[in-house]
């Protein structure tokens, strides 16, 4: 029988059979609440020989047993009473499933380890006052082939098997997919199917002041095509698009059949779309609030609308749901009354609350095992055991070193100076593996406990090699117990990609590669009963309150201090004790919360309960408006309570849809702090996704890429991306398999097109023939119709422009492929151009270019329009992505080459040449040095900030129409490239003579567009500064998730710097001319630099995107 799993070996000291003695004198009948019996009648599985009614059963039931016990017990009585009782003998419990109806809906009880007095349908039948309820005991059935098919078919789209449990210790994998169930079905169920099919692209943010002064009379220009024929009208810009198809009905009453109408059809029968896009214009807004329309007034661009039936919703539909729903108590445990055993007869426990286990925390190292040794034979080797919690450590043993051999066995014990009561939720024992040189080592064996972290420095000649973690409470509130035998992780050696090291070390996967990895064989206690973390009650904290009345002035005026300062000023322990002490007085100021709860002791059950009393009181946090950058720092690696996560994407669930598009890429990220995969963010992504179709296709690609290229997150973005496909209607998903088709067959493409090219940057001839045989051959065969642009999903390409594809002149050979635009509406003629690349990581350029936006979007608020041109950038897979190719653009390099050759790069008047060339009309030439003026301080101000460096001729553009741009982000925050061992960066940011010839002005002298690109400079600087946390945050989430260079603290500082942290505005605007100072008197050496990169071809691995 099942119930005797938990007989097994107890390990038991002296305190714990003392203990058991106790329990049975202090047993009384007055405290037993939690032995209630609970009267349920079971519905069997078998039916009466005569009558075929279903046999039912109705027992009492313990209600603190589990409902694994009670399964057990289930079949011990079916055994006895039923007629069929070879059907009982056949099968085992493990083979059925419980299901109860509530609310017309059937729901599953899944937990086996639950205690039954917390499981939902107890709570909803004692509310509906029944005195017996109902459970049916459900035979488990085989998939069909229907569901298997779907379910490879998933498995294909993520590129990951969900059900393959072969790289797991537990459940949490299968658990999680049954918890995300209930989430996706009522997001599907409440989403607007019309609107949903339609998902139209809004803001709510107000129309910036500088878009107003384009407008006259608050009307605009709309031109509506059905069919060959248009009709212009003149609309408000306050009008719906109701109003606006209700006024152009009118207009053209009597024109119905020359617009193709038929009479009997009126406005309701139509929708309005962007031309050429899957882009519509509906819905109860105001015309101004849609993005595409305010991108049209922007590039002062002709608005062009198709009139056309929209999409049929009942035409579409979510695959239906093969599991029963399972409720959202699943996997809660019981209050500490409820499962504590004092006070109760030991035959009666069946769960012990973990608040009852007073002994320190101890696991015993066994040993480790590696299949190859380093080539290095005279090592040690000593293993290192921590618990943490986030980013705080709560303790940590060491066993002894060792000769460094295949197997290395300790049997040992580490007791920590933790009581096993006072491990949080969510806390990991993190086991790391150090090597030393053999005297080195020794020397550590004196002094085990009290260790500098051990690194390759000189202090203790020991380095990590290896590393995993386990979860001490799992994803049900059990505490682990038992053996497990651990596969590590490796760290990265030199020369191997060290960037996502940071958010790696917390994951709680153990690696996949079995068979050649460092395993680790360790013990944990058993017991005799599982052991659950209690719920926490909450409860009034008096204390509390007193203190805070009683805070003195200069105490209060410290604690104002410590809060305004930012994200990154570490905190001293005093500062934590303040914030403490006196929490709540902090816990009315919101941009307080970050520091005081990194100032709470998480290994402490007491300050842990007070925490959450404390939480409780959070109605000022509630009511307050949202701040993202303080709600994204409770998100980071620092915070792992579930509680405070919880509460920081409460807070976010007001994001309009615009700026979720804007935080989605961090968002993401932040996954991997959590420290399960079942959390209120994964769930906050999955109901954005499925409630908009823009963030859900951006949702699926930033989930896919991770999955292709972080293999210790693979099986946590793989499941939070499932439970997103399946409430995806069915043409979305041919639409991502369409997308994953494309990608893959022009990865293999490219691999081919790589292993005929010489490892040189020149391409010949050659190759560029077999690259169109090849595209041709796939067009005729493989390739897909049309498919939706990765990067941009209102854009459906076509068929292939096979005679101006062509491989890029780099390393890395990519592909410039242009492609028609599927759309039969579109107005122009225009190819969609797309650069196709393997061998870049591209999510660093992702952050960026999505960085850049957010600061386009801030500078938007203070009618700012800087001109940046945050080009469509997508990683799809493992070094594998789409740019898109911006029309009429050009890089610096080319035009300073086609004129005079190399010594382009010191005429100062070349780019302005080129300009006047392209303008031809004075007037149009004076726009595009406008545009050119602002764009050039968009980007001088945004690269000065983010230290985005290695900015030669070849990552700088300009399009014909004056809007400069910078490309390739490669290398980030201050990480310049030396050249020839001299730094090549010597300015703040690129301001070249040439650029300032553009603006009117050379040497030391000034010019109207000078002084004007100094006034716009300062104005975007400085609104960047009042942003500085969001910005601060944003980077050094970044810093853990896999950015290559983004691998410290100090990396992260640049930022305070740049922002000039601390200063009065004065200063900050002083500063910033100053470094416009030094780019002017610098000029030359950029010049200098740009001349060496055109003669000696430097291109350090840049791509050029450039025709």
């Amino acid at each position: 029988m099942e119930l005797g799993n938990y007989e097994q070996t107890v390990v038991m000291r002296e305190e714990n059979k003392r203990r058991r003695r106790r329990m049975k004198t202090h047993c009384t009948t007055s405290n037993l609440s939690s032995m209630d019996l609970i009267p349920i009648e079971f519905i069997l599985p078998t039916s009466n020989k005569h009558t075929k009614v279903p046999e039912k059963l109705l027992l009492e039931i313990a209600g603190n047993c589990t409902v694994e016990q009670m399964k057990a017990q289930i079949w011990m009585r079916a055994l006895e009473m039923s007629q069929t009782t070879d059907f009982y003998h056949k099968f085992t419990p493990d083979q059925f499933l419980l299901q109860y109806q509530k609310k017309g809906q059937w729901y599953e009880i899944y937990d086996k380890h639950q205690v039954i007095q917390t499981l939902d349908c107890i709570l909803y039948w004692k509310v509906l006052q029944k005195k017996v309820g109902k459970i049916h005991v459900i035979q488990k059935q085989k998939p069909s082939e229907e569901v298997e098919e779907f379910q490879n078919q998933l498995n294909d789209l993520i590129g990951y098997d969900v059900t393959d449990v072969s790289n797991v210790h537990d459940d949490e994998l299968e658990f999680t997919r049954r918890r995300l169930v209930t989430t996706r079905m009522i997001e599907v169920a409440c989403r607007d199917p019309k609107l949903y099919s339609m998902h139209p692209w809004i803001t709510s943010k107000p129309l910036p002041a500088y878009l107003l002064k384009k407008i006259s009379n608050n009307n605009i220009f709309i031109t509506v095509h059905r069919g060959t024929t248009s009709q212009k009208i003149k609309v408000s810009i306050d009008d719906t698009p109701d109003m606006i198809l209700q006024s152009f009905f009118t207009k053209i009453a009597n024109k119905k059949s020359l617009m193709d109408i038929p009479e009997d059809r009126s406005e309701l029968d139509f929708v309005l779309r962007v031309c050429g896009r899957d882009e519509y214009i509906t819905g109860d807004v105001p015309i101004k609030d849609f993005y595409w329309i305010r991108q049209c007034l922007k590039n002062g661009e002709e608005i062009h609308l198709v009139l056309d039936n929209p999409p049929d919703p009942n035409q579409d539909e979510v695959q239906k749901e093969e599991w029963p729903l399972v409720d959202d108590c699943t996997g809660v445990t019981g209050y500490h009354e409820q499962l504590t055993i004092d006070g109760k007869d030991h035959e009666r426990v069946f769960t012990i609350s973990l608040w009852d286990c007073n002994r320190k925390f101890r696991v015993k190292i066994i040993g480790i095992d590696i299949p190859v040794l380093p080539r290095n034979t005279d090592l040690t080797v000593f293993v290192e055991a921590n618990i943490q919690h986030g980013q705080q450590l709560l303790s940590q043993r060491r066993t002894t070193s060792k000769p460094f051999t295949e197997e290395v066995l300790w049997n040992t014990w580490l007791e920590f100076d933790i009581k096993i009561k006072d491990l949080p939720k969510g806390a990991l024992l993190n086991l790391q593996i150090y090597c030393g040189k053999a005297q080195a080592a020794l020397a550590t064996k004196t002094n085990l406990q009290t260790h500098d972290s051990p690194n390759s420095d000189s202090k203790c000649k020991t380095q990590l090699l290896y590393y995993v973690n386990l979860l001490l409470i799992d994803h049900r509130f059990l505490l682990r117990s038992g053996e497990y035998v651990l596969h590590m992780w490796k760290i990265p050696g030199k020369g191997e990609e060290q960037g996502s090291i940071n958010a790696d070390k917390l994951t709680s996967a153990t690696n996949p590669d079995k068979e050649n990895s460092m395993a680790i064989s360790v013990v944990l206690d058993k017991y005799c009963h599982p052991i659950a973390l209690p719920k926490h009650k909450i409860t009034s904290d008096p204390q509390g309150d007193r203190t805070r009345a009683e805070m003195p002035n200069q105490l209060r005026k410290q604690l104002e201090e410590i809060i305004a300062t930012d994200p990154l000023n570490p905190l001293t322990p005093e500062d934590k004790e303040l914030l403490w002490h006196f929490r709540y007085e902090s816990i009315r100021h919101p941009e307080a919360y970050p520091k005081l709860l990194s100032s709470v002791k998480w290994g402490q059950q007491e300050i842990v309960a007070k925490t959450y009393q404390l939480l409780a009181k959070r109605e000022i946090w509630d009511r307050s408006t949202l701040d993202v950058g303080l709600t994204m720092h409770l998100l980071d690696c620092n915070f792992s309570d579930e509680n405070v996560r919880a509460m920081a994407v409460q807070k976010l669930d007001s994001l309009e849809d615009d700026d979720v598009l804007h935080y989605l890429l961090q968002l993401v990220q932040a996954v991997k702090f959590e420290p399960y995969h079942d959390s209120a963010l994964a769930r906050f992504l999955l109901k954005r996704g499925l409630r908009n179709k823009r963030i859900g296709h951006f949702l699926f690609w930033f989930l896919r890429s991770e999955i292709a290229q972080s293999m210790h997150y693979q099986q946590r973005f793989a499941v939070i991306l499932e439970a997103y496909l399946r409430g995806c209607w069915k043409a979305m998903l041919q639409d991502f398999m369409k997308q994953v088709q494309v990608i893959e067959l022009l990865h293999k493409v490219t691999m081919e097109i790589k292993s005929v090219s010489a490892e040189k940057y020149d391409v010949t001839s050659q190759v560029i023939t077999q690259l169109k045989q090849k595209l041709e051959k796939l067009q005729n065969n493989k390739l897909p119709e049309n498919f939706r642009v990765p990067y941009d999903p209102g854009l459906h390409a076509g068929a292939l422009v096979i005679e101006k594809c062509k491989v890029i002149a780099s390393k890395k050979k990519p592909l410039w492929l242009e492609f028609k635009c599927a759309d039969p509406t579109a107005l122009s003629n225009e190819t969609i151009g797309i650069i196709f690349k393997h061998g870049d990581d591209l999510r660093q350029d992702m952050l960026i270019l999505q960085i850049l936006r957010i600061m386009e979007s801030i500078w938007e608020a203070e009618s700012l329009d800087l001109c940046l041109l945050p080009y469509g950038c997508i990683s799809t897979g493992n070094k594998i992505g789409m740019i898109e190719i911006v029309k009429d653009a050009i890089t610096i390099a080319k035009i300073q080459q086609s004129t005079v050759g190399n010594t382009g790069a010191f005429k100062d008047e070349i780019l302005n040449q080129w300009l006047k060339e392209r303008c031809v009309i004075e007037e149009k030439f004076q726009t595009a040095v406008e545009r050119f003026v602002y764009s050039c301080a968009g980007y001088c101000v945004a690269t000065f900030v983010l230290g985005i460096g290695d900015r030669h001729n070849d990552n700088i553009m300009i399009t014909e129409s004056g809007n400069l741009f910078h490309i390739d982000f490669g290398h980030i925050l201050g990480n310049y490239k030396s050249f020839l061992g001299i730094n090549k960066e010597r300015v703040p940011f690129v301001l070249t003579p040439d650029f300032l010839f553009v603006m009117g002005t050379s040497g030391k002298k000034t010019s109207l567009h000078f002084q004007k690109f100094q006034a716009v400079c300062v104005r975007a600087y400085l609104s960047l500064r009042h942003h500085t946390n969001l910005l601060i945050i944003l980077f050094s989430m970044m810093l853990m998730t896999g950015m290559p260079q983004l691998t410290s603290k100090e990396d992260i500082e640049y930022i305070r710097d740049a922002l000039t942290v601390g200063k009065t505005e004065e200063d900050a605007k002083k500063y910033f001319l100053d470094q416009i100072e030094i780019c002017r008197d610098k000029g030359w050496t950029v010049q200098f630099n740009w001349f060496l990169h055109l003669v000696l071809g430097i291109k350090q691995g840049v791509e050029k995107h450039s025709a």
